[in-house]
């Protein structure tokens, strides 16, 4: 493969998949000559790219989904696409846009689905059919997600690939002597991080906390993230000032502290590494995949979650405390029960480490280059199959 591009949202635009988008193109590089990137913009915002984004889509207009699938057919090294989806970071009713990209597109393209959906509405469902219909090669993240694809949405299974979330390579750090730096020297942390919104379950987190801060006064819950730019569109701080309302209703402003910023990777590494119990309190039990759940596991952390589908799967064999129901009693049972059980902790903390050096990036941007050049040699392989046809 001489160069791919990738189609999605791109840093500095605030997200969770321009981030992915960047740390795949920042390790698959290393594999194919030429990363290159067409970078959707939101409506209400510009912004100044790297150099390896090559075109702009302008999220609500379609001529610029067809204008990127023009390019790219015409770009003779151009070897393969690869489409990240999620409904929300197109044009048109839950994203349909894209589709004027994929089916204007002649060269061959990943399907990378973020969003699985097990009950999506009928305009959801045909989106999804339709470009995973048209994909050489369809991946998710989940064995869950796997099964539904195939079920739900119709994709033949030999087109289905399974490939993990990506970790960055965070560098270990000594929990105490971080801390100490941090003037925490005195607390037990916990940690919920990521672009804040209702979906978080930040709510279920802090009342979860009430329940336990009287038996482990010592403990401190950092909530790191930015509100989601969506979001802070839309409605403003309304959220994160409502969760601080409860804060406040609790008498839990000795122990909660929000850092609302977007987060870089050294920070966010900071963070994890003086983390005691990475808590993830989503409410959504259909929720598919959770990059910052991945991360937690990247560093070895000692997790809590509610029942969501990624979690599940994830922290399965012991890599993680699943609560029985997504409450603030199921969640508040199990920290207490961690607290109390330092060598639960480390237990924890071991197993999850095993399985997160297994979704380092660089593990990560190593499949998806496996996967394209198989893809691309059964595209080449039919090609030469339809050939043979004609001229016999």
């Amino acid at each position: 493969m001489n160069a791919c591009l990738i189609v999605s949202t791109y840093p500095p635009r605030k997200c969770g998949i321009a981030t992915f988008s960047e740390d795949l193109r920042d390790n698959l590089i290393k594999h194919v000559p030429e990363v290159l990137v067409a970078a959707v913009n939101d409506p209400f915002q510009s912004h100044k790219y790297p150099s390896e984004v090559v075109l702009e889509i302008e999220q609500e207009n379609t001529a610029d989904y067809i204008a990127c699938a023009t390019w790219a057919n015409h770009e003779p090294n151009l070897d393969m696409v690869i489409i990240q989806h999620e409904y929300g970071i197109f044009g048109g009713p839950d994203g349909e846009y894209i589709i004027e990209l994929a089916t204007h597109l002649t060269k061959p393209f990943l399907l990378v689905t973020h969003t699985v959906l097990p009950q999506p509405s009928e305009k959801q469902k045909q989106i999804l059919i339709r470009l995973a219909g048209l994909a050489a090669g369809v991946l998710c993240m989940t064995e869950r997600s796997r099964r539904l694809l195939t079920s739900v949405y119709e994709v033949m299974p030999e087109k289905v690939f399974v490939v993990p979330h990506g970790v960055p390579g965070f560098i270990k750090k000594s929990r105490p002597a971080l801390k100490a730096r941090y003037g925490f020297q005195e607390r037990t942390i916990i940690t919920t991080f990521g672009l804040i919104g209702p979906g978080k379950g930040l709510e279920i987190g802090i009342e979860a906390l009430a329940k336990v801060v009287v038996e482990h006064p010592q403990l401190l819950y950092i909530i790191a993230g930015a509100t989601h730019p969506n979001l802070l569109r839309s409605e403003g701080e309304r959220y994160r000032d409502s969760v601080r309302q409860l804060v406040a209703d609790l008498h839990l402003g000795q122990h909660v502290l929000f850092d609302n910023r977007f987060l870089e990777d050294d920070e966010l590494g900071d963070y994890l590494y003086m983390t005691d119990i990475y808590l993830s309190p989503y409410p959504n039990l259909d929720q598919a995949v959770s990059g910052t759940l991945a991360f937690a596991v990247g560093c070895g952390r000692a997790i809590v979650s509610t029942p969501y589908e990624y979690a599940r799967e994830i922290l399965a064999q012991g890599r993680g405390m699943i609560a029985w129901e997504p409450t603030p009693e199921a969640l508040a049972e199990l920290i207490d029960l961690i607290l109390k059980n330092p060598g639960l902790k480390e237990e924890l903390e071991s197993k999850a480490a095993e399985l997160g050096r297994s979704l380092t990036w660089a593990s990560v941007a190593e499949l998806y280059y496996a996967i394209a050049e198989e893809v691309l040699e059964n595209d080449q392989a039919q090609h030469f199959h339809h050939s043979r046809t004609r001229l016999g």
